[in-house]
């Protein structure tokens, strides 16, 4: 299926008949999160780059629904020193390229996820030229989540899925609270990484290593609710 026709639902799974199986295929997101504009099933990724009246909102396609990708300024504030960090370290070791929290890809037909931050490496990329188109369809080698309250374990159990099957090497979910890393090699091998730990890049990214709680710290303290 070419990215300028229609998307619809995905056949080979059972079929959208009422608002609660809808729900379920896209792995209980709140409903304020899921776009009526266009009507859920004819998206296509022309949609995810229009700002309706201007505003920009940040929504993923997912079997031909816009769904709405949370992120507070806490979340923002994490993922940019993440970049800030990575970035650093790319400086020194020219492994590839590092995408903000608007970058769009393509991890399969009808299917667009926005990382929170994403690595991909120059081996991606034949003779080092990027891609013109802005969806390209790449799977980041290393793809970081920075878990918002209205983020499912439905909905995350997914995108781990879909991530490892386009080829993504390693995969990070950020819990802000309480300031841990869960590190996936696979969708069922995962490790917990505590404050006191140090993440590294594993196959994805080889050298790189974070200390969870200088990340934290660099963030700053952020009031209970």
């Amino acid at each position: 299926m070419e990215a300028s026709q229609t998307a619809t639902f995905a056949t080979d799974r059972p079929a959208i008949e009422t608002l609660d199986d809808l729900l379920k295929r896209l792995g209980r997101v709140p409903l304020h999160r899921i776009r009526l504009h266009p009507p859920p099933g004819t998206a296509t990724e022309a949609d995810v780059l229009i700002y309706p009246h201007g505003e920009k909102r940040l929504c993923e396609l997912v079997d031909g629904v816009l769904v709405e990708k949370p992120m507070g300024y806490y979340e923002s504030l994490l993922a940019g020193i993440l970049i800030h960090l990575l970035r650093s370290f790319l400086d020194s070791h020219d492994l590839g390229i590092v995408l903000a929290p608007d970058g769009t890809l393509r991890l399969a037909p009808g299917l667009v996820r926005i990382p929170d931050v994403s690595f991909i490496s120059w081996e991606r990329f034949p003779n080092r030229e990027l891609p013109a188109e802005p969806i390209p369809e790449l799977a980041p080698d290393l793809a970081v989540e920075v878990l918002s309250e209205s983020n499912t374990e439905a909905e995350m159990e997914r995108k781990l899925r879909e991530y490892f099957a386009a080829g993504t090497r390693v995969v990070w979910y950020v819990e802000p609270e309480p300031r841990r890393v869960r590190v996936y090699t696979s969708p069922s091998d995962v490790r917990l990484v505590g404050e006191a730990e140090t993440p590294d890049g594993g196959t994805a990214l080889p050298g790189f290593q974070l200390k969870v709680r200088e990340w934290f710290d660099r963030a700053g303290l952020r009031r209970s609710r």
